[in-house]
């Protein structure tokens, strides 16, 4: 997947940096700037904040909810999101469903070395959902639109063996995305991230997405909208990455981000 959006519709040419580096840097600027976050450990409460709106203020908020808990087993097509998740933004009667099982690249960003989900974590295969407003799909992967501006959205999930193993594999794959929260002036980049949990053992975290026209210090401006962006998920045994491209703001973010951990 392309990892970032660029000015007009397309994507930037973004450079190829050593991963090993890159995830060092992530995880030093995380301690450093508090950017990085990291969902709560197994067995943590973490009280609901007075509005849903407040876990996208800090990058550490949490939300709570009753009744959910994790998943078990294998994940199926019903575990992927649907359409109706993004009305009203786009309207579900316009959005096609592509589905397809096996390795592929998925949504870290070209920043840190593109890879497959086989390079990154070493596991199985994995669902691929591609949702997008064409019939023109990518050659090789029906999957990604074969022009981005008709691409909403792709998810990318599996299971693991065990929770522990799940929460190793988010937590890998969140390290992926992070170094792009620093990018050079005129870069797209990621915002800081945003957590939300609904039960101990179902999380997400996520980051907006900024054009390179709004990146003037290298990093996403402070009080601006995103536009569409990134989430790791995690629930129970299941983990995923949804990497949203329509331009939804933070609330419109947010919503959806919840609406794919609960499906998840």
């Amino acid at each position: 997947m392309n990892g970032g959006p660029a000015a007009g519709g397309g994507h930037a040419v973004v450079r190829r940096r050593s991963a090993v580096a890159a995830l060092v840097a992530a995880a030093a600027l995380g301690l450093a700037t508090g950017r990085f976050v990291l969902p709560p450990p197994p067995g943590v409460s973490v009280p609901p904040p007075a509005a849903s709106a407040s876990a996208s203020a800090s990058p550490t908020g949490a939300t709570g909810a009753t009744g959910v808990t994790g998943a078990t087993g294998p994940v199926t097509t019903a575990n992927l999101l649907e359409p109706a998740a993004f009305s009203p933004d786009v309207g579900a009667g316009q959005i096609r469903v592509t589905d397809r099982y096996g390795d592929g690249v998925y949504a870290n960003p070209a920043c840190t070395g593109e890879k497959t989900l086989t390079q990154t974590l070493g596991g199985p295969g994995a669902h691929f959902r591609g949702l997008m407003t064409s019939s023109r799909t990518g050659p090789g992967d029906p999957t990604p639109a074969a022009d981005h501006v008709d691409q909403v959205a792709r998810e990318v999930a599996a299971e693991a063996l065990s929770p522990s193993l799940a929460q190793n594999f988010t937590d890998r794959l969140l390290l992926e995305e992070v170094p792009c929260q620093e990018e050079p002036p005129g870069h797209w980049v990621y915002g800081r991230t945003t957590t939300l949990q609904l039960a101990p053992d179902v999380t997400a975290s996520w980051m907006g997405a900024y054009q390179g026209s709004l990146n003037t210090t290298g990093a996403a401006p402070v009080g601006k909208e995103p536009c569409g962006g990134i989430a790791v998920l995690r629930s129970g045994n299941h983990y995923g990455v949804l990497e949203v491209d329509a331009c939804l703001g933070t609330a419109a973010m947010d919503r959806v981000v919840r609406t794919a951990l609960s499906q998840l």
